[in-house]
């Protein structure tokens, strides 16, 4: 396996045709005749991978014991239900079917601890021997839970923090209090804690790992320091800041990226490795805002028109069997764009197939969701995030550019403004 740190050399025969390591070859399944993309730049060449599936996003539930104001269950019409036993076995069933075993993480739209067997569904997936991991609000997170899930083989536990007072946390997340998270944060340190090893020089090691992210707007950027703290106060490792997605027209106001995705990005400002602090932090912010007055387009060359599950090999599963490309697409909803601001955007869910009909590897391999896959890679989408000039970006039925459904030109997870773990 070619690892980023020690890297493999691929050497060049008498043809002058690059061979590649027979590991990476296997790991990849590159097949004979296969035409795989290419970018370049003065010094590099980029090969984009074939379209395994790497990651699966399995939703649990699309039900909440939330009434957040940012949530996408404001404004749809969904049918709500739980994953049921005989829906997770068959992909179960298929994901041993791939190898190697795609990682596996459980969230979409709804609280995962919601559901009751969220525990041996973790440890089911741990059996494949992969990667498994689970974002949630934590306000169910007791210290039962958090012991059960770290012995169930948890790897790392996502949890979404959206303020760092009790009050600007209960502003954003209806029905929540604070305190009561940041306790149940404490019951889960001390089962990592329970539950891990000492591994000489490198101290303290822990079974499950722990995440946070935050969603960026308005009225909680201020926090976002706080909640950082708070975070490395019970040991997070991992950061993740995205913004709103505005689903209802309240949220609107409370976007912090309408500029970011209208700069032109002519300008390029490349940063090195540089301590931040009370030196640094003006100066650095300043060039930035006179560079280009966004953090987002110091990074826009590599997040803008790419999708973050297309390119990462994801898939996602909603609780009723259906496999979508991504998450956006397993539910149909509205929500509004930066440039269009009060124009509704629809999008309709894509659903390939359902495990109960066909199996997992069958429905990744279907001729019209490899066809999607490499469209979404090429990403020759009519740009309606930044134009908004047609009736067509108000769905994502077709655009301008004569693509038809499911178009992608309108989502802000290919643009770098909407991240998910």
């Amino acid at each position: 396996m070619m690892n980023s740190h020690k890297p493999d050399y691929i050497e060049v025969d008498e043809a002058g045709r690059l061979l590649l390591p027979p590991e990476l070859i296997s790991r990849y399944t590159f097949k004979p005749g296969s035409r795989l993309r290419i970018n370049e730049n003065q010094s590099n060449l980029y090969i984009h991978l074939p379209s395994r599936l790497a990651k699966l996003y399995i939703e649990p539930t699309n039900q909440c014991n939330l009434e957040c104001r940012t949530c996408i269950r404001n404004i749809w019409d969904e049918p709500q239900g739980m994953i049921s036993e005989e829906v997770f076995s068959r992909v179960m069933e298929g994901l041993r079917t791939f190898s190697p075993e795609p990682a596996v993480f459980f969230g979409g739209f709804g609280e995962p601890l919601f559901h009751p067997n969220i525990v041996d569904m973790v440890a089911q997936g741990k059996s494949l021997g992969t990667s498994v991991e689970l974002i949630t609000n934590a306000t169910l997170l007791t210290r039962e839970l958090s012991r059960a899930l770290i012995r169930a083989g948890l790897d790392r536990l996502w949890v979404s923090l959206d303020g760092a007072t009790p009050e600007s946390y209960a502003d954003i997340r209806l029905g929540a209090a604070l305190p009561q998270v940041l306790e149940n944060l404490s019951g889960f340190r001390e089962a990592t804690y329970a539950e891990g090893s000492f591994g000489g020089c490198c101290g303290f090691v822990p079974k499950t790992g722990l995440g946070i992210v935050f969603v960026a707007m308005k009225r909680n950027i201020a926090d976002l320091p706080a909640v950082i703290d708070i975070g490395r106060r019970f040991g997070a490792e991992r950061f993740l800041v995205t913004n709103v997605l505005p689903y209802t027209r309240e949220m609107v106001d409370e976007a912090l990226y309408y500029r970011a995705i209208n700069n032109s990005g002519y300008r390029h400002l490349s940063l090195p490795e540089m301590d931040l602090n009370e030196t640094t932090y003006a100066p650095v912010y300043q060039a930035i805002r006179n560079a280009y007055g966004s953090w987002a387009s110091i990074n826009s060359e590599n997040t803008r028109d790419q999708c973050p599950f297309i390119e990462s090999g994801a898939g996602a599963i909603s609780w009723d069997g259906n496999l979508s490309p991504c998450l956006p697409l397993t539910h149909s909803h509205t929500s509004y764009l930066g440039y269009l601001q009060y124009e509704e955007r629809f999008s309709r869910r894509w659903a390939i197939g359902n495990v109960m009909e066909r199996s997992l590897s069958d429905l990744w391999n279907t001729p019209e969701h490899i066809a999607f896959r490499q469209r979404v890679k090429t990403f020759d989408f009519s740009p309606c995030t930044t134009c908004g000039s047609c009736d067509l970006s108000e769905k994502n039925e077709e655009d301008c550019f004569g693509n038809e459904f499911p178009t992608c030109g309108g989502c802000l997870w290919a643009q770098g403004v909407i991240q998910c773990p």
